[in-house]
């Protein structure tokens, strides 16, 4: 049997794709701390899949990672649909975003602020609570007018579409799929998905739902050239065995109610991770989403 998470194996697979098929880029838009071109190595197309039923879980043993500054980052934008970088500081003492201060301490129209404007958050849990059977529960934050406004970057992980399946179990559970433009694999590709696994968790509470299935789709995937040898040292390291899942609150149903607090990892071996496969360091990158000055388990 296969050591490790599911999310280890796909880290795996994903990198040893990038590594062999990955192509680079020519005139990139990110630099370096010292100016040079972030060069990138990147495929396109490709996805994950997990049954929550059978706790496959996409947080990986091959490095540490911190979840908690996610799921603030999370909450900020879809339960405070918030642009706000001081609440996001305050609230959540997440600061990586302020990169993309339009000069107001907002990032503009985009994220939460599109979130807000169209209603995405209220009318998902209003439609998927009156019309489970629905196959039209999508939020979609690429909204092509409210990019003419000033905004600070364009989301990554911009659409997730929802479904109730009536399982021949009698259980009613919610699947959900994230569709990603684009993803800086090694900083936050596991990020990115347990972030959204933890969605996919608030909503299921909030419509009465039960966890089911969770796929991440990305369209192009990518490692930075001065990340390499990171890439290749994940490949050389074992996974740990364990089974991460997520425990909500149980004494919490509103998805606007949900509090970091509320929200507990279980079954994963953070400081035996942290021994056996220590943190990497990661140069700086600027213009893009994720800029890791140190150490990227802040994210």
């Amino acid at each position: 049997m296969e050591k490790g998470t599911k999310g280890d194996r796909y880290t795996k697979e994903i990198i040893e794709r990038i590594l062999s098929e990955g192509c680079m880029d020519k005139n990139p838009r990110p630099k370096y701390s010292d100016g040079t071109p972030a060069h990138t190595l990147s495929v396109n197309h490709g996805m994950t899949t997990y049954d929550l039923t059978k706790n496959e879980s996409p947080l990986i043993t091959l490095r540490p990672i911190a979840t908690k500054s996610a799921i603030g980052e999370l909450l900020w934008i879809y339960q405070d649909e918030s642009n706000n970088l001081d609440l996001l500081a305050q609230k959540y003492g997440v600061t990586w975003w302020d990169e993309w201060d339009i000069g107001n301490r907002t990032i503009g129209c985009s994220y939460g602020e599109t979130v807000k404007r169209h209603r995405l958050m209220k009318e998902l849990l209003e439609d998927l609570k009156k019309d489970p059977d629905g196959r039209r529960h999508i939020i979609n934050m690429w909204q092509v007018e409210d990019f003419k406004e000033p905004h600070g970057l364009k989301p990554c992980a911009y659409q997730t579409v929802w479904n109730v399946r009536h399982g021949k179990d009698s259980v009613d559970y919610l699947d959900m799929c994230l569709f990603q433009r684009s993803s800086d694999f090694l900083t936050a590709g596991c990020i990115n998905q347990v972030q959204y696994l933890v969605f996919l968790y608030l909503v299921a509470k909030h419509c009465g739902y039960t966890p089911g299935r969770f796929s991440w789709f990305y369209a192009n995937i990518q490692i930075y050239d001065r990340h390499i040898k990171q890439a290749e040292e994940l490949l050389r390291r074992e996974p740990i065995d364990c089974e991460p899942h997520i425990v909500i609150n149980e004494a919490k149903t509103n998805f606007y109610d949900m509090t970091p607090e509320d929200i507990k990892i279980e079954g994963y071996p953070r400081a035996l991770i942290k021994e056996k496969n220590p943190q990497m360091k990661f140069v700086t990158i600027h213009g893009q989403r994720f800029v890791t000055h140190k150490k990227v388990s802040n994210y």
